[in-house]
């Protein structure tokens, strides 16, 4: 898959190489005014950039690129290649750049972010993580200064004053997650001021496949502390004692089901009829989440137990996921099984996918090491074309062919026997794994075999970098899960080599990359390789795999395993050709997951959009107060007067002519009810409507009115209402998320009645999201009738309308429609409701 892309594309790529024809050319003007450029003091350059035409006169974008290379030269020390020229001028056409590791994309992406910047543009260069994002703003500060340019960044730790300030600035750096969860805590801001994020602008995506592909589908999601059910302990009692005929794994370990000998087993032990109408919505829920808790995830592979707590791994990233949790009742059970205090449980307050998020930005270009392999899904969701720029120094890494084994005790054998080899003549060895089991198992064996190595994983991600930059030491051996997105550089000879260390490590053949074991997809593999060869450094790589490796019984199926004929279990060319063939089947069902699952999350997001939309409008008006006055004059003018209205007296002439009309409408009512008895579907609507009617209160009826104890300043009430209104349609939309879920988790089913699942799903979610407005309002006139409002404000609490207190955030990285949307919903979020 990933050489018949790069392929398609070289052939798509003729206008791109075309471009990047004109790229080069503007670079070698670039450097007919250098001497200009080295003329000028520090504090000249940023007037000199401000009078160039940098977005619409090509000899202005030349005089550009002297500018800033002279500046990164005097302020970095770091004077730019020519191929890292170019990536930034083919991002600010617009392209994702594909650069090897250690071609200088981090500047490169700088230079990018000035231009922007000094046309006008807010820029917002978006990482995998905020280490990353964080070390590349105070790296770069001292280019952007010379251009007086502010540069900030957000990371996890940073208080709303801090984030209000980094995206004040002109260029703000931050992860995809925090960027990603400040839009959505905007969604829980009362006042204008509370803002934070600002409107989207420019994104440079740094591993932009990472970003835009790996993480596209993943949802962040922004939930509150609820009053909702907590994991029971007995029955993760019963569950912790089950045997595995009580209970059935699918074949992709992501579901988990009772048997019925699982079933009568529960029941016996708990005393209760699971499939009652008392226990069905609840005790099975429970026994099904404790499952899955219980049997599914894996400590150390999907969690780790830190400080009494449970932390979830990201999967992607190999790192503590902080500050982030399993909804449903998920968390509370995985606390039950490793008996730790369990936490508050939660709702979804808000949602975004990672791919939503980048499409608020009118204007997105990117780099990365990868970008070929995925410019059929870059084009396809994203309408990005992929630029190819050429190492500055031709790559000498060696690649060995791949090394199979028939199990996964004969791979790991074979690579602790390779390691002890080349680690006897003291080559650095940098050994990927996929999760923190893995780099442990490894790293014992290892340690057996008289091999001492340093391990990175998310036990300890905060030593990543001293880990990392030391990696290319002679005699080191380190091990770290998932390398991808790791971003730092690793030097032959150790971060603070002197040249005699640099050249011992070249002579030795530069840093050994070890995988063990394949990914989804090739340009993984291709990133953990990238980690040797930087900048015509020499290197070497292989890749051992086993047929027992998840890529392989995932996607292949046999009527009889393959058997080795070698001692060793070594499977030769049968064995390698395997792997490619899972690794393609995996790749093409990714594709496929992520066209199904944009096309159920396309209307998703509209209808989001259209929320963001009317909040804002309220926040950002008095349209909130303007509202609640027209559907009830007499509370609004009876709160600005401080008192009710004296009552009206009754015109009993009137009143008598009122009640005859009434009686004489009644009776031809019941005159048309008699002559279209058997219509019973009109009757059931004129029903129902009778019923919204006799519920919508008379705005003249002051019986259920809020206690009125003084004269309210209109400026107050503005506020109160604006609060009213937005905490019932965040209280809507959060429903209707709820429902959004509850209808994936289920419309699988439509397949088996011939209908589309898609086409239903829209339906459903359309037919739901159109009463949401109204119903909203028209609860939002209800609080504003009897809440108690005075000059202090609006007592949402004492009318029970509870804001959460307290929120967190979580990913979801399972995808929800896999297989087209015939399976049950997958991953945790919504699994079991």
């Amino acid at each position: 898959m990933g050489k018949l892309s790069n392929t398609m594309w070289r052939l798509l790529g003729a206008q791109s190489g075309r471009n990047q024809s004109k790229s080069v050319a503007l670079i070698k003007k670039a450097a007919t005014h250098d001497d200009w450029a080295a003329g000028l003091d520090d504090d000249e350059f940023g007037a000199a950039a401000r009078e160039l035409e940098i977005a619409t006169d090509l000899v202005d974008r030349a005089k550009f690129l002297a500018l800033v290379r002279e500046a990164a030269d005097r302020s970095l020390s770091l004077r730019p290649y020519d191929v890292q020229l170019q990536g930034s001028l083919r991002m600010l056409e617009g392209d994702v750049v594909e650069m090897a590791t250690g071609e200088g994309k981090t500047l490169s992406g700088a230079i990018a972010a000035i231009g922007y910047a000094l046309i006008g543009h807010k820029v917002h260069v978006i990482s995998v993580n905020d280490y990353l994002a964080t070390r590349d703003a105070e790296w770069m500060r001292p280019l952007f200064d010379m251009f007086g340019i502010s540069v900030g960044s957000v990371e996890e730790s940073s208080t709303a004053a801090d984030r209000i300030a980094a995206y004040d600035s002109d260029v703000t750096y931050g992860s995809v997650n925090e960027i990603g969860f400040d839009v959505l805590r905007d969604q829980l801001a009362t006042r204008e001021d509370d803002l934070v994020a600002p409107t989207p602008d420019v994104a440079i995506i740094d591993e932009a496949d990472s970003v835009l592909v790996d993480e596209a589908l993943v949802p962040l999601i922004l939930a509150g502390s609820s009053t909702g059910e907590v994991a029971d302990a007995a029955i993760a009692a019963v569950v912790s004692r089950m045997k595995t005929k009580h209970y059935e794994i699918d074949t992709e370990g992501r579901n988990i089901s009772l048997t019925d000998e699982g079933a009568a087993f529960v029941e016996q032990e708990l005393g209760v009829d699971l499939y009652s109408e008392a226990h069905v919505g609840t005790t099975l829920v429970h026994t099904n989440i404790a499952l899955y808790a219980y049997y599914l995830l894996e400590r150390d592979v999907h969690y780790i137990v830190r400080d009494g707590e449970v932390k979830l791994i990201n999967a992607s990233r190999g790192r503590v996921a902080q500050l982030q949790r399993w909804p449903d009742g998920v968390q509370a059970a995985v606390e039950l099984k490793e008996r730790l205090d369990q936490t508050d449980s939660g709702e979804v307050i808000d949602t975004i996918t990672v791919q939503a998020l980048i499409g608020r930005y009118p204007k997105v270009c990117g780099m990365t090491g990868t970008a070929l392999a995925a410019g059929e899904q870059l084009r396809q969701f994203y309408d990005l074309y992929v630029s190819q720029i050429p190492p500055n120094t031709e790559n000498i890494r060696e690649d060995e062919p791949d090394r199979v084994y028939d199990t996964k005790a004969n791979k790991v054998e074979a690579i602790v026997d390779y390691v002890k080899e080349i680690h006897e003549i003291g080559q650095p060895i940098l050994i990927g794994t996929h999760d923190v089991a893995e780099s442990e198992e490894l790293a014992y064996f290892l340690e057996k075999a008289g091999v001492s190595c340093v391990v990175l994983n998310a036990k300890n991600d905060a030593e990543e970098a001293a880990i990392i930059a030391d990696a290319g030491k002679l005699d080191a051996v380190t091990v770290s899960t998932q390398m991808a997105g790791r971003g730092t550089d690793i030097r032959l000879g150790g971060a603070e080599a002197t040249t005699e260390e640099h050249d011992e490590v070249v002579e030795l053949g530069g840093l050994c990359v070890i995988g063990t074991g394949r990914y989804d997809t090739e340009r993984l593999d291709n990133q953990l390789r990238g980690r040797a060869g930087r900048q015509g450094d020499p290197g070497r790589s292989v890749f051992f795999s086993s047929l027992e490796d998840p890529l392989v019984t995932r996607n292949l199926s046999f009527k009889r395993d393959p058997e080795s004929n070698e001692p060793d279990g070594s499977m030769g060319s049968r064995g390698v050709e395997l792997i490619e063939q899972a690794q393609r089947v995996a790749e093409g069902v990714m594709l496929e997951l992520h066209a199904n699952t944009w096309r159920y999350n396309k209307l998703v997001n509209q209808q989001r959009d259209i929320i963001v939309g009317r909040r804002m409008e309220l926040l950002r008006t008095d349209e909130a107060l303007t509202s609640l006055a027209e559907l009830e004059p007499v509370r609004y003018q009876a709160l600005l007067d401080g008192r009710l209205p004296a009552p009206k007296k009754v015109d009993e002439k009137k009143a008598d002519t009122k009640k005859a009309d009434a009686d004489d409408k009644k009776a031809d009512e019941k005159a048309d009810a008699d002559d279209k008895k058997s219509d019973e579907k009109k009757a059931d609507e004129k029903k129902s409507t009778d019923k919204k009617t006799a519920d919508k209160k008379d705005a003249d009826d002051t019986s259920d009115f809020g206690p009125i104890t003084e004269k309210v300043d209109k400026g107050v009430l503005e506020q109160a209402a604006r609060e009213i209104m937005l905490y019932h349609l965040d209280r809507a939309w959060s429903d209707h998320l709820a429902f959004v879920s509850d209808v994936r988790s289920s419309i699988h089913l439509r397949a088996i009645g011939r209908e589309s699942p898609l086409d239903e799903f829209h339906k459903l979610i359309l037919a739901e999201f159109t009463t949401l407005p109204a119903e909203a309002v028209e609860a939002a006139r209800e609080t504003f009738r009897t809440a108690t409002i005075t000059n202090e404000g609006v007592d949402l609490d004492g009318a029970g309308r509870h804001r959460s207190t307290s929120t967190w955030t979580y990913m979801v990285h399972d995808n929800l429609f896999s297989s087209g949307g015939a399976k049950m919903l997958q991953g945790i979020i919504g699994v079991f409701r």
